[in-house]
């Protein structure tokens, strides 16, 4: 994963800065679409002073810091409130479309808005929550207890044997597209075991030398997927028949249907085509 940092041109905060007055962009969404603005067939995300000028009133909104000076804002709308020149679009399909570190914020803002959802009240006691002012948390005034936001984090290996990339078809993924081995990391395991534990459970194989590769936000909804490579140590492919209903190992000219390089899991199949060339 090679690309500069989100950082270079945006500042997480958590308390609007009142001497700016000046436009914002509203990431606000509707279940998982986002609005945006189509205008001579550009898509962007709304930029405007107030949400009076919008002409919407979401249920909840949160600040999520500034963007090249400007604030960001997320929040949450009712279904069917779409103003005159815009659209909900899913998030998925707007990956290149839109500028990426404008897509990276959408997807924090998407976690932002579904992690204050889902924490309206207290886990422990049942108590209306109230939001910190100083970091992105919830509070409970009555018991205390405080919640953050919510992240998943798994693995997601390339695992090379002879110079060929396991693919597995998963359960799940629509059509007869491969993937990677991946999965969500358990309570106590490091991210290593995490691949271990994951390649055999999921096809029966041992893995060795696992190399971390890269990280990306995931927001689907609230994951961060963290890419590694492994070769191949012991076993024969044994699919657990619940996640995984095929696995083979593929050579560079016998990739099947794969992910889009939107994804980790298209850039490490990159990383493989172009390590392994024909």
């Amino acid at each position: 994963m090679h690309r500069e940092s989100i950082y270079k041109r945006y500042m997480p905060e958590f308390t609007p800065n009142k001497e700016i007055n000046e436009s914002a962009y509203w990431f606000l969404f509707n279940s998982n679409e986002l609005l945006v603005e189509i205008h001579k067939q550009q898509v962007k995300i709304p930029f405007s002073p107030s949400l009076e000028d919008l002409k919407v009133t979401p249920i909840r909104f949160q600040y999520l810091g500034t963007f090249n000076g400007h604030p960001c804002y997320s929040g949450e709308l009712s279904p069917g409130e779409v103003p005159e020149g815009m659209v909900f679009k899913d998030l998925r399909s707007l990956y290149e479309v839109i500028d990426e570190d404008m897509y990276l914020l959408a997807g924090r803002a998407s976690q932002i808005v579904n992690w204050d959802r889902t924490h309206q009240f207290c886990g422990q006691c049942g108590a209306p929550t109230m939001t910190k002012d100083d970091e992105m948390a919830k509070v409970c005034p009555e018991c205390g207890f405080t919640s953050f936001t919510r992240l998943s984090p798994a693995v997601i290996t390339a695992i090379i044997k002879d110079g060929k990339l396991l693919m597995a078809l998963h359960k799940r993924t629509p059509g007869n597209m491969y993937g990677l081995i991946a999965g969500f990391v358990e309570p106590g395991e490091t991210l290593t075991e995490a691949v271990q534990r994951e390649t055999m459970e999921e096809v029966g194989l041992k893995v060795k030398n696992v190399q971390y590769f890269g990280s990306q936000p995931w927001p689907y909804p609230n994951s961060l997927m963290i890419g590694f490579t492994a070769d191949y140590d012991s076993g024969e492919i044994k699919v657990d028949g619940k996640e995984i209903i095929d696995a083979q190992f593929f050579g560079a000219d016998e990739i099947p249907l794969a992910p889009s390089q939107m994804s980790i899991a298209g850039e490490l199949i990159q990383w493989y085509l172009e390590k392994y060339p024909l």
